[in-house]
């Protein structure tokens, strides 16, 4: 194998699908765009309640993250007590198809994979 297919994945900064998946792949930046997606312009504790599981501060790293890379974008309005409100960036909103088609696949395929992993472990 050539030195440019070895590093054609296995540099995280090189490779696109690596890049992109690295962001959106973990725990939970894929529940907040699915949320914001559904409902549109929303603020922090409206986020954290519809993922209950989430801890406020790993809401926070996520949403940072996801606006560091333009899939969402943060208004902080000047009123007291503070306002902030998040919404899915156009960059964003053209993730969406691509997501729901894979909710769409998991739906479909969740009791298959689930009886395969029971098989795989007897």
């Amino acid at each position: 194998m050539s030195e440019e297919k070895l590093n054609k994945f296995s540099v995280s900064e090189d490779c696109p699908v690596r890049n992109v998946l690295d962001r959106i792949g973990d725990k939970w930046s894929m529940l907040v765009l699915l949320v914001l997606n559904e409902e549109g312009v929303l603020r922090f504790n409206e986020i954290d309640k519809y993922i209950e599981t989430i801890s406020q501060r790993m809401l926070s790293v996520t949403l940072k993250g996801l606006e560091s890379d333009g899939l969402i974008k943060r208004t902080v309005y000047p009123v007291i007590p503070p306002k902030v409100e998040y919404e899915l960036t156009e960059r964003g909103q053209s993730l969406m198809p691509h997501l729901q088609s894979l909710v769409s696949w998991a739906k479909a395929n969740l009791n298959d994979i689930k009886a395969s992993r029971v098989a795989f472990e007897a």
